[in-house]
């Protein structure tokens, strides 16, 4: 089986990730389903002979040391690929997400008005976060595309890997790669403060130097874009506070105050019609209200000031997922699992109260949640319909 043809499959039926795994065959992720592909299992072998295809050498060699390596890889000028190649126990396997060439703007996305006005600020730090797969990425691409195409800036994205490729229009960018381009994100960010930088983009705050070295660009004049793994806009917060050791932390929380400029939250829910996938955002943005909040360590009050911050373009998720709700956007039933999605474990009582608060009542059962699941296989006829349906027991065509 060639990985072109998976590649260009995945494509063809709009999916956002193509699984290769020993003993079971491709599997493709359309709209947050997954849905085999009607094809023999693969071998390891056969998939250690893929994804070699494309990597370099020196990519072989590290793969080898280290077991499971990231990558990114062009397909012709339809999609790239970010690549996560790994090893289980029964062998070599990989995950491609697909990244389209095209990189769409916020008006295509529906992002929030107050997301432009992020993309237009001159110096602070923005975050944009939600768990993997909530479109964190694209989201923070069509902000730096619209500073690219409005702005006369000089644009350094640091990322493991380079995800969307933005050719320079009426600003200079910069790309840089965790790898072949530099060894780590606190190397690059340091380094990046003495190349004259306008923008600065950190895919991932892993560690105490990058989210330190972060917040001080952002406070010596920088406009910084980063993303992180959580589900609200003040466990955000919350996060980047307790990375830093106790002694630290009032100095850590006066640096947030000042260089905090919003938080988007963000999560992608199916669309009642079946057609994709829509996006939910909570938006906390930096007032002075909130940066004395948290200068104070009276971060559990920002739920509140979030609540009631309507007139600055805040928005809480739970009022954002009722108002798609509200729209027919999203059903009910999808309306429900998002809200308990969008806390941490730690408030799942908490959360299925505001889901029945904010949705009609009623709690969730166990059958109730169970049936709004979707099988894994769905049957599709001809070049594979990216929706599923048909009979359970069917894989997609290939």
């Amino acid at each position: 089986m060639d990985i072109t043809q998976l590649l260009a499959f995945t494509i063809q039926n709009e999916a956002s990730d193509l699984h290769l795994s020993p003993k079971n065959p491709p599997v493709i992720r359309t709209h947050g389903d997954l849905k085999r592909v009607k094809a023999d299992p693969l071998e390891s072998d056969d998939i250690r002979s893929m994804i070699y295809s494309f990597m370099t050498e020196d990519q072989r060699a590290e793969f080898e040391r280290e077991l499971e390596l990231d990558f990114a890889i062009a397909f012709g000028e339809k999609a790239r690929f970010r690549v996560n190649a790994f090893t289980t126990r029964t062998g070599t396997a990989a995950v491609f997400r697909s990244i389209p060439s095209l990189i769409p703007t916020m008006e295509e996305l529906e992002l929030p008005a107050i997301m432009r006005r992020f993309a237009q600020l001159e110096k602070g730090l923005v975050l944009i976060t939600g768990p993997t797969g909530s479109g964190k990425s694209t989201s923070l691409a069509s902000m730096i595309d619209y500073i690219n195409e409005h702005e006369s800036r000089h644009i350094v994205t640091i990322e493991d890997p380079v995800e969307f490729f933005h050719v320079s229009k009426n600003s200079l960018v910069n790309h840089r790669e965790i790898g072949p381009d530099t060894k780590s994100f606190a190397k690059a960010l340091r380094s990046s403060l003495r190349e004259d930088p306008d923008v600065i983009l950190v895919g991932e705050m892993r560690d105490y130097e990058t989210i330190s070295l972060a917040m001080t660009a952002a406070e010596t004049g920088h406009l910084v874009f980063a993303t992180l793994h959580s589900n609200t806009a003040p466990k955000t917060v919350d996060r980047i506070i307790d990375v830093f050791p106790t002694g630290d932390k009032e100095m850590v929380r006066a640096m947030l105050a000042s260089s905090l400029q919003g938080v988007v939250s963000q999560n992608l829910l199916k669309r009642a019609d079946g057609k994709g996938r829509v996006g939910a955002y909570e938006i906390l943005v930096g007032t002075n209200a909130v940066r004395n909040l948290i200068r104070e360590n009276q971060v559990a009050q920002l739920y509140s000031m979030i609540q009631t911050g309507s007139r600055y373009g805040m928005v809480t998720m739970e009022d954002a997922i009722k108002a798609l709700l509200e729209e027919g956007i999203i059903e009910k039933e999808e309306a429900r699992r998002a809200l308990l999605k969008s806390t941490d474990e730690e408030d799942e009582d908490r959360d299925e109260n505001v889901a029945s608060a904010s949705l009609g009542g009623g709690r969730i059962s166990d059958d109730d949640a169970g049936s709004g699941k979707k099988k894994m296989s769905a049957a599709a006829s001809g070049g594979g319909d990216a929706q599923g349906g048909g009979d359970d027991g069917e894989g997609y065509s290939f």
